[in-house]
């Protein structure tokens, strides 16, 4: 008997809430999808050895019942095998996952994370018990849950874990308008490689491959692949893929800026059709001292404090020649900030790579409120677009929400469609659009602030860098008109020391 996806949510809600009370509730994920991970496969073997038993009867043997199965348990090891156990149950669960790891070494290595099942100060023994019991309420094979709704679960999960945990979700959730946002820019094809180097929970990925299902398209020919640098969320990315079905993936654990999991033959960091990714904003202390020789340093070595222009120098390295298109989530900062950043804004623009800068509404992120801009890169832009960068302002593309402000699908279509067109289609109620040739940014000192080219909607917009730009102009202005009256008033015979200023 299948179940509704509203049911489904319902039932790993309340497993979840089993652990409420003696658990951090941002630290559910860490046990929840593990125990969920292992149901879903005990499930499944045990629902695929009937398959086999129906269509072999006594003549089944092991060899022919490994044909049947997607992973490999060791007897002993199936959720009801386990969690019937009396004492020590979080540190037979710890055994148990390591024992379906050994036996699989090549698919689910390290794929449990590291929790400490068999500490009770972390978790006690009766809210582990809560949620075997909670679990033990559904049932989690290809005949009661089809793949889509088990995946659809498990981002509703992320996306309540999220909530949750407050600023600290930001390093393993993206809003998925902003997710769908950059795959709908970016248009990943059948048969290409998307990369996310800092992946998170796997929500970029997985938004791909749900983007060519949608269309029609056969997504198992696209080859996903990401790192990330907690063990937790890279675990958490690795059974977010398995459960949406996706099996042609490489999820690496480790630092990208200081060491990047993908090479080339050659040394180099390996080469993708799209590369995309929300990276932590302006990261402190992420290995600037190894930049000085690194090839990935095309225009430059980012300030020591601020990782944002490493993280797009490393994307745009990644980017392959020809079809190569990058996406990627930044603060405003990045399109003004001075010194190193300038030098190196300055390098990517000349270079022609960057196509398109997009300004998303306000407080859409967990894990801060100010405002965000998407970078979007092609190693061969549109013949139209050459020497030319679009800007598009969808500030106002937004509803107001109770801690974060929220993009509709149609919000989402509409900035997509000003990508696409290079013009408002939604008219002016859409979002600002304008194609901006490089000798007009280049007479702004090659500064990118979007209200420089474009009207800004949203006044939210107006952080700290657009208000002391808008301050710097101002100022500006003020000096040059009072130079060019004092000159007047001098020329008249005006004694100007009454005024602080030499007559000279």
């Amino acid at each position: 008997m299948t179940i509704t996806q509203h049911e489904l949510e319902s039932r790993l809600w309340d497993a979840a809430n089993a652990l409420r009370g003696p658990v951090d509730p941002a630290d559910f994920k860490t046990y929840v999808f593990p125990m969920l991970f292992w149901k879903w496969i005990s499930d499944t073997w045990v629902h695929e050895h009937d398959a086999a038993f129906d269509a072999y009867g006594d003549d089944l043997d092991d060899e022919i019942e490994a044909d049947f199965h997607r992973f490999e348990l060791p007897e002993g090891t199936l959720w009801s095998e386990v969690t019937e156990r009396v004492t020590n149950l979080g540190a037979e669960i710890a055994k148990t996952f390591q024992r379906i790891e050994m036996a699989n070494p090549r698919s689910l290595a390290g794929v449990f994370g590291d929790a400490s099942w068999g500490n009770q100060e972390r978790i006690p023994e009766s809210a582990l018990l809560g949620l075997i019991r909670a679990f033990n309420k559904i049932r989690l094979d290809p005949s009661t849950v089809s793949h889509d709704l088990l995946g659809a679960g498990y981002e509703y999960l992320l996306k309540n874990f999220a909530d949750e945990s407050g600023k600290k979700a930001g390093e393993f959730f993206t809003p998925r308008e902003v997710v769908n946002l950059l795959v709908g820019i970016l248009q990943p094809e059948p048969g290409e490689s998307v990369y996310d180097p800092s992946c998170g929970s796997g929500g970029m990925l997985v938004a791909t491959i749900n983007q060519l299902r949608e269309s029609g398209k056969d997504h198992r020919t696209l080859r996903a692949y990401g790192q990330e640098i907690n063990l937790t969320t890279a675990s958490i990315a690795r059974m977010n893929l398995f459960l949406h079905e996706i099996e042609d993936f490489d999820i690496k654990r480790g630092d990208t800026l200081r060491a990047p999991a993908f090479k080339a033959p050659s040394g180099a960091v390996r080469q993708f059709d799209v590369v995309i990714a929300n990276p932590p904003f302006s990261l402190a202390d992420w290995g600037a001292d190894r930049w000085s020789s690194d090839p990935r340093a095309i225009c430059g070595v980012p300030p020591a404090k601020n990782g944002d222009y490493a993280f797009v120098q490393h994307m745009v390295s990644s980017m392959k020649p020809g079809s190569g298109r990058v996406g990627v989530v930044m603060p405003h900062g990045v399109l003004f900030r001075g010194g190193a950043e300038a030098k190196i804004r300055q390098g990517l623009i000349e270079k022609d790579v960057l196509e398109a800068v997009i300004g998303l509404p306000p407080k859409l992120f967990y894990s801060t409120d100010i405002p965000a801009c998407l970078l979007i890169f092609r190693d061969q832009k549109p013949a139209e677009r050459k020497d030319h960068v679009l800007f598009i302002d969808g500030s106002a593309r937004f509803a107001k929400g109770k801690k974060q402000n929220l993009m509709s699908e149609d919000d989402v279509r509409a900035v997509i469609g000003a990508y696409q067109t290079g013009s408002d289609s939604a008219g002016e109620s859409g979002a600002n659009v304008r194609l901006v040739p490089l000798e007009e940014i280049e007479q702004n000192g090659f500064d990118l602030n979007i209200g420089r080219y474009i009207k800004v909607a949203a006044e939210e917009t107006a952080d700290l860098g657009t208000a002391l730009v808008a301050y710097a102009d101002a100022r500006q202005h003020r000096i040059d008109t009072e130079a060019v009256m004092f000159e007047r008033l001098a020329a008249a015979g005006v004694d100007l020391s009454v005024f602080g200023v030499s007559s000279e």
